[in-house]
């Protein structure tokens, strides 16, 4: 299910929310993926793409589907729980903007 979440994702890019180039890895479960956002594109892509993604993520299934399914917003409870282990919580906010999440 989150896998293909992942390969359905591009088709909701909003081109002009990311202001900058950046690069997330995502652990969520056993799916391993990396994106790169850019102003005017994403690319996706399995696996481990890159040794020093600007934002990763770590999270269960469970919160990762609650998030983009149900339009839940995490708050600071969820990183301080350790429920989502993230390097730039701010920049998962730009990612969740990207694709009409945010």
């Amino acid at each position: 299910m989150v896998a293909d979440i992942f390969s359905a994702m591009s088709a909701d890019f909003q081109a002009g929310v990311a202001k900058k180039p950046l690069s997330f890895y995502f652990s969520i479960g056993e799916v391993k993926q990396t994106v790169f956002l850019a102003p005017e594109s994403c690319r996706i892509l399995a696996g481990k793409q890159t040794e020093a993604a600007d934002c990763v993520c770590k999270m269960g299934e469970d919160l990762f589907l609650r998030i983009w399914q149900e339009g839940y917003q995490p708050g600071l409870k969820d990183f301080l729980t350790g429920a989502i282990k993230s390097n730039d919580p701010e920049a998962l906010k730009t990612f969740l903007a990207a694709f009409g999440k945010g």
